[in-house]
């Protein structure tokens, strides 16, 4: 599960005049930028024509994206491959893990199984300690519950310390990002077809922001 809120995608003047600076080709310019941005066909076919490589495309650092993601910490792992100009503050974990009750949402678990598996079969031996993986996370949510209560009640560092290490990865946990066209542009084209529904998920929204042609070198 991956929620994307709160985008907001600016400096493009500044990245189109460093764009045509080394063909001294201000002129050629044809974009508006106010009071709503309107890329010109001359601005946009250098663009294209630039992204042949990181070193051509540079112009694309200096396009921003910021937004705010809701997403499982098996993700965030993931996404924390992408440091060069990513700027990250997320939810605190350690400061905050005790702030409310944990629920079931909290959590990514849309392909968790609710009941037996179809391969299911009673009189297998190794199916012998089988458990409903949705109610094995339900018990797991308990037993965090619990210490949380008992943290808050005693504010006792061994009880926050269970919460800490029982919390599963698939937590769903809010951080804001500060990436770059550039970023965006190896994401799309390294996790487009992950097997993380996520990954897709954020690609698909990576081809919703303006001219993503410059992105992912595809026509709109």
């Amino acid at each position: 599960m991956i929620k994307i809120e709160k985008v907001t995608v600016y400096g493009w003047e500044a990245a189109i005049r460093g764009l045509r600076n080394p063909y001294n080709s201000w002129d050629r310019s044809d974009s508006v930028f106010d009071p709503e941005l309107n890329i010109g066909p001359n601005d946009l076919e250098l663009m294209k024509r630039m992204n042949i490589s990181p070193e051509q495309s540079k112009y694309r650092r200096m396009i921003t994206v910021t937004f705010d993601t809701v997403a499982p910490l098996y993700w965030y792992k993931e996404m924390d491959t992408y440091k060069v100009g990513t700027v990250c503050d997320s939810c605190s974990t350690m400061h905050k893990i005790h702030a409310k009750e944990f629920v079931l949402d909290d959590f990514s678990h849309e392909h968790l199984f609710n009941g037996l598996p179809d391969s299911y079969d009673e009189n297998d031996g190794e199916n012998q300690y089988y458990e409903n993986p949705t109610t094995c996370l339900s018990y797991i949510i308990n037993l965090l519950n619990y210490y949380r209560k008992k943290y808050i009640e005693t504010l006792d560092p061994r009880y926050w310390w269970q919460m800490i290490q029982l919390l599963p990865s698939s937590y769903n946990q809010r951080r804001t990002y500060q990436v770059n066209y550039e970023v965006l542009a190896q994401i799309h084209r390294q996790r487009g077809n992950h097997k993380l529904d996520e990954w897709r998920e954020f690609c698909k929204w990576i081809r919703t922001l303006p001219y993503s042609e410059i992105i992912t070198k595809r026509s709109k």
